[in-house]
């Protein structure tokens, strides 16, 4: 039944427009402003509707709804560190069962060849329950590190470009997009580092412990709060590269899909067809790690973090970053060459 043959008015407007191809942008209050508003008696959109509103909200343009907040305001970033929670938790919790087989192959090259054999070795001595030991200190260690991660980036990325200067920030953005990336990498494997020390311990050492409430308590009683910290240094020599790689790859491959690829601009695409090129952007930033088991590994690992991230933020209709772009008066600075 179309929009127009119904009584739409406060939170069954919303829906109407859902059910009718007739309907305008979906309204940008959020759903406890609607129940607010709603008349007693009325029915407020559960679930199954809300589900709906977020898919439809992902098909409409980006200029056409109403952003939570400013890019730049103390909200902007605290939602995209809880993106990044969601982002970096999920993903790498996933991919706990590959820990202890890739620490067999590095012990052992020998017994364990490859990483499906090496499952069906380690399931076949120690179980199936081995390949989830960690889960619990990968998803909090993991979930920190995506806090500070995807939150700081843009504190930071925001902050050198405004050091530097609309036109020294576009000259050397991929140095900006490098710093930025190292600063808030240095911060995200201190909130790492306790997390990942225990859950090493529960990966290599055979009865240490089996859970995180065991494994904590008696590190701390071993060695104290020293065990906590101790590979904080390992953790910056491995990720802080990859993190640098990861951000200035994305940042550029989107500026050129953008340019050379995408045949309108960003400011005209869907918020679907954003975060399809976003995960495209994200396969490719992944792609620089080099052998194939690790490329289909990092690359899809990196491009489902960068979908799920953005998938957080069209939720909480953050804006999207803007990208770098010359400045008029360095355009003229150049010409004038």
């Amino acid at each position: 039944m179309a929009a127009t043959s119904l009584p739409c008015a406060g939170p069954r407007a919303a829906v109407c427009r859902l059910e009718s191809c007739e309907g305008g942008p979906l309204p940008a209050q959020g759903w406890r402003e609607m129940e607010a508003e709603a008349p007693a008696g009325s029915t407020v959109p559960g679930h199954g509707q809300r589900w709906r509103r977020w898919a439809a909200a992902m098909a409409t343009k980006g200029p056409e709804e109403e952003d939570s907040c400013e890019y730049g305001s103390a909200t902007y970033p605290a939602l995209c560190g809880l993106g990044g929670i969601v982002s970096c938790g999920l993903t790498h919790t996933a991919v706990v069962p590959l820990d202890p087989v890739k620490c067999h192959m590095q012990a052992e090259p020998g017994r364990y060849q490859s990483i499906v054999q090496g499952f069906s070795l380690t399931m076949k001595e120690k179980g199936l329950r081995c390949l989830a030991k960690g889960w619990a200190l990968a998803c909090l260690g993991y979930s920190m590190q995506g806090l500070c991660k995807f939150g700081l980036y843009e504190v930071f990325k925001l902050r050198y470009a405004e050091m530097l200067g609309p036109e020294q920030a576009y000259l050397w953005r991929t140095s900006l997009y490098l710093a930025a990336s190292a600063s808030t990498e240095f911060f995200a494997d201190i909130a790492l580092s306790p997390m990942e020390a225990a859950k090493v311990r529960i990966q290599t050492q055979m009865g240490y412990a089996n859970t995180l409430r065991a494994a904590i308590p008696k590190m701390y009683q071993e060695e104290g709060l020293w065990s906590f910290c101790k590979g904080v240094a390992p953790l910056w020599m491995h990720q802080i590269p990859y993190t640098m790689m990861k951000f200035a790859c994305l940042e550029r491959t989107l500026e050129a899909l953008y340019v050379y690829m995408v045949p309108k601009p960003r400011s005209e695409c869907t918020k679907l067809e954003q975060l399809g090129i976003t995960f495209v952007a994200g396969y490719i930033a992944g792609l620089w790690k080099g052998l194939f088991a690790r490329i289909l590994m990092i690359g899809t690992l990196t491009a489902l973090q960068w979908f799920i991230y953005d998938s957080v933020k069209v939720y909480f209709r953050l804006p999207w970053p803007p990208l770098l772009e010359m400045s008029l008066s360095l355009k003229e600075h150049l010409l004038s060459k």
